[in-house]
């Protein structure tokens, strides 16, 4: 009998112990200039602004802060946003970074976004 009552004693006890909430994955990195990257990644990274407007049209957002500048394009599949900097002073700024999600904003495939935003006039 002492021994159920020790037991029943420590039961507030461990239902106080904080157990570490479930671990979210992390998601991808985003892909730079310089680094190693997927096919399809080479028709955006290192590209100047020309070069995205002639393969994906007229952006849905283009921001400019000090000499950064970023064009975003949606469609129905996917929102890909592309960062241009000037690799050098008095260079054209090209793409040097890249981030793509799902419009719900989950994590998506960069090269299939990249590629569903070539077709972007037709799914639109």
């Amino acid at each position: 009998m002492r021994k159920l009552l020790s037991v029943m004693a420590m039961m507030p006890l461990v239902a106080c112990v904080d157990t570490p909430p479930p671990r979210a994955s992390a998601p991808p990195p985003p892909v730079m200039v310089g680094a190693a990257h997927p096919a399809g990644l080479d028709r955006v990274l290192g590209r100047p602004a020309a070069g995205l407007l002639q393969l994906f049209g007229e952006p849905d957002l283009d921001v400019r802060e000090g000499q950064a500048r970023k064009l975003q394009f949606v469609s129905v599949a996917c929102v890909l946003d592309a960062y241009l900097m000037a690799p050098a002073a008095g260079r054209e700024p090209v793409v040097r970074y890249i981030d793509t999600r799902l419009p719900s904003g989950d994590d998506v495939d960069q090269a299939s976004c990249i590629a569903a935003l070539t077709r972007r006039s037709q799914a639109r």
